[in-house]
């Protein structure tokens, strides 16, 4: 098999940059008309809302291509990868996240958003509630979980872009070069160039076009990401089936798999004459053969086979002294070769492939099961997975950090999930995350922006079949593909969070349609910036608008407002790029903690404020409060109870969200019920009047 990443190598790699490239024109062209589009128009209104004239495809795919962020296309496909098929029950309430987010929300909050020209979610709540202090502490909370958000976002996206570049000669060496002259950079220390590289190519193209643009050219690259992103899924599914051998035989060779072993092991490296690097990701190997077999016929017949992924780089300076076995904690036999002088021992982390089935497939094509058992033909350069073979390096002993595990935890539920002994999804959490995905989804404010800008309620009505028709192409070809993933590319473990790039190269590398990579990669591409683009809109707004113009300088003209949210998009993008340097390991994660806590801050305070005219500001603040105190409380709680700010306590397996949720919505109307009630003409302005253009 050919290498998996030389995409300039050949005619056929350099077509597939060509067409990622291409689509990348697209969005910039898209950005280039919506700026000439809003000459002629309000900038405010125009810039935030696209003048409330959605119709329905642009509004269906910019809802559905915002919600499907880089964790569907990054987390979502890592965490498939790693705990198999139970993801399609975690992930299988989506397809009615329209139902709850557009049907039950979508008519009222455009009502009252144009009832009082609200261009932003805090204006909404302002406005409804007669509260500068409450719109206050909304933008507070929006800029806060946001932010971390985008941040989570542009490493995806840097991780997506840096795998189609992979072995990209006109890429890694201007990179060399890069991390040349950042080597004295304190804040660069150990970030990997590349990673540096694409984040800032990455990072200045979504900022620049969405700064330009505004949120015509959100909405209609949103509607092309949203075509790239279904066309690139339901292409990689026969491409995913053809290369398996079919669903059964996949879920066959998964249903017999074990999964690795982290731990460590104690390497062993030949005499160090120059600089030795081991990167994260490369492979090493303990092997044993049979020598009678090697002396009788001089073929290689392994006995024993043991495969190793790095999951930390080693780097090891020319003149090192060498460390003695004891030193290293290692036992061996006097009589063992490994005991001649000048061998040098490290301990370092490793993922230990433990399915026979994977270690083979791991060396690329280079062992051969016979009749008469396993035979090595060579040593593999690089693994399907990516990675070099170290050929170099050798294990001499490894520490597993959790005991093995039979077979069968990857297509059976709760699933697998390492040193748990209740699994990945017990039953209490499967009804967590139900609600975690059909009711929060309906608590994110740049959801709620999109809901503000649709045209009437024919396009709402619509848009509802529509969107959950697209989840449905999305998030279930999704599971299919990444089930299968863990046959065709063992050991992504170590780096799951770039398993859905690498499967995009792999497959049509294999496949034969090398070309066909760039558009693959451009879904997930387009998922990141679908969202990247809508979360730094909401944050610009809510510090230009309601920081600014509302409460700063009333009385700012038009230019003066345009120009700051210029300054300050730009802003926020690149501060959410410097953050993304030195990212957070565990991407989806973060993903669901962000969408948690927004629903648990707002989704009560904005069904009460929309349905309920006894609710007042005290109650609604209260309970926004209290629902970021009791999420935030089960996190904080998670550093004590399983050493972890992102494995969060759960009182009876049951997910955060659900306590942060049931909190706030028994504080408001408690609240509200013992302090006064809201003024009459408030009351009557949102609850006693008919509704203008047929919304």
């Amino acid at each position: 098999m050919s290498l998996p990443f030389p995409l300039l190598a050949v005619s056929a790699g350099s077509a597939a940059l060509v067409t990622f490239l291409l689509y990348m024109v697209g969005v910039f062209v898209l950005a280039a008309l919506s700026n000439r589009l809003m000459q002629s128009k309000s900038f405010l209104s125009e810039y935030f809302l696209g003048s409330r004239g959605l119709g329905v495809w642009a509004f269906a795919l910019t809802f559905a291509a915002t919600a499907a962020s880089g964790g569907s296309f990054t987390g979502f496909p890592s965490k498939i990868y790693t705990h198999g098929w139970i993801l399609a029950l975690w992930i299988g309430s989506y397809m009615v996240v329209p139902l709850c987010g557009l049907g039950f929300m979508g008519k009222r909050i455009n009502q009252v958003a144009r009832i009082s020209g609200a261009i932003t979610v805090p204006d909404v709540i302002r406005d409804r509630f007669r509260s500068p202090a409450f719109a206050g502490l909304t933008v507070a909370l929006i800029v806060f979980f946001i932010s971390v958000n985008l941040i989570a976002q542009f490493k995806s996206g840097a991780l997506i872009l840096k795998t189609l570049l992979a072995d990209v000669p006109q890429f890694t060496e201007p990179a060399a070069w890069f991390g040349q002259v950042t080597a004295n950079w304190s804040f660069l220390a150990g970030v990997d160039p590349q990673y540096t590289l694409c984040l800032l190519t990455f990072g200045i193209a979504v900022v620049v076009y969405t700064t330009y643009g505004g949120f015509h050219a959100v909405v209609w690259t949103d509607v092309m990401q949203g075509v790239v992103m279904v066309c690139g899924v339901l292409l990689m599914v026969p491409l995913t089936l053809w290369a398996v051998g079919g669903l059964p035989n996949a879920t066959a060779v998964v249903a017999q798999q074990t999964p690795p072993q982290r731990g460590t092991a104690t390497l062993k490296l030949d005499p160090l004459t120059t600089d030795f690097e081991i990167a994260k990701g490369d492979w090493v190997h303990a092997l044993r053969v049979d020598e009678d077999e090697l002396n009788r016929t001089g073929r290689l017949k392994v006995v024993e086979l043991e495969v190793y992924r790095i999951l930390d780089s080693v780097f090891v300076a020319a003149g090192t002294p060498k460390t003695p076995p004891a030193e290293a904690g290692v036992e061996l036999d006097p009589n063992s070769p490994d005991m001649l002088p000048g061998w040098w021992a490290k301990d370092v982390p490793v993922l230990k492939i433990t399915s026979p089935d994977d270690k083979v497939r791991a060396f690329d094509g280079h062992l051969e099961q016979t009749d008469d058992g396993l035979f090595l033909a060579g040593f593999p350069e690089r693994s399907p997975s990516g990675g070099e073979f170290v050929a170099s390096a050798a294990v001499v002993s490894f520490v597993a950090a959790h005991d093995p595990v039979k077979p069968g935890s990857y297509v059976t539920g709760p699933g697998y999930k390492a040193g748990s002994d209740i699994g990945f999804l017990p039953l209490s959490l499967a009804i967590s995350f139900f609600f975690m995905w059909a009711i929060s989804g309906s608590g994110q404010p740049h959801y709620w922006v999109r809901l503000m800008a649709f045209k009437d309620a024919k396009t709402l009505r619509r848009s509802i079949l529509m969107v959950a028709c697209y989840y449905t192409l999305i998030y279930l070809p999704l599971v299919i593909i990444f089930v299968c993933a863990r046959v065709l590319l063992p050991g992504m473990e170590a780096e799951s969070d770039r398993i859905m790039p690498a499967m995009a190269v792999f497959l049509t590398q294999n496949a034969g349609v090398a070309w066909l990579a760039g558009l693959l990669v451009a879904a997930p591409f387009a998922a990141v910036m679908s969202t990247v683009d809508s979360v730094l809109l909401v944050i610009s707004s809510a510090l230009v608008r309601d920081v600014y113009q509302r409460n700063v300088n009333p009385d700012a003209s038009e230019k003066r407002i345009k120009w700051m949210t210029y300054v300050v998009t730009l802003a926020v993008g690149f501060g959410a790029m410097l953050g993304a340097l030195n990212p957070p390991r565990f991407l989806q994660d973060i993903i669901v903690y962000t969408g948690s806590g927004l629903a648990s801050c707002f989704l009560a305070p904005m069904i009460y404020g929309l349905y309920w005219p006894r609710v007042n500001k005290a109650g609604a603040m209260a309970g926004m409060l209290a629902g970021f105190a009791a999420h935030l409380s089960m996190y904080v709680a998670g550093i004590w109870v399983n050493d972890s700010f992102f494995e969060a306590y759960k009182p009876y397996d049951l997910d955060p969200v659900l306590v942060g949720l049931f909190t706030s919505f028994v504080t408001v109307p408690v609240v509200s019920l013992l302090t006064p009630a809201p003024p009459v003409d408030l009351v009557r302005r949102y609850f006693c009047r008919k509704v203008e253009q047929g919304v």
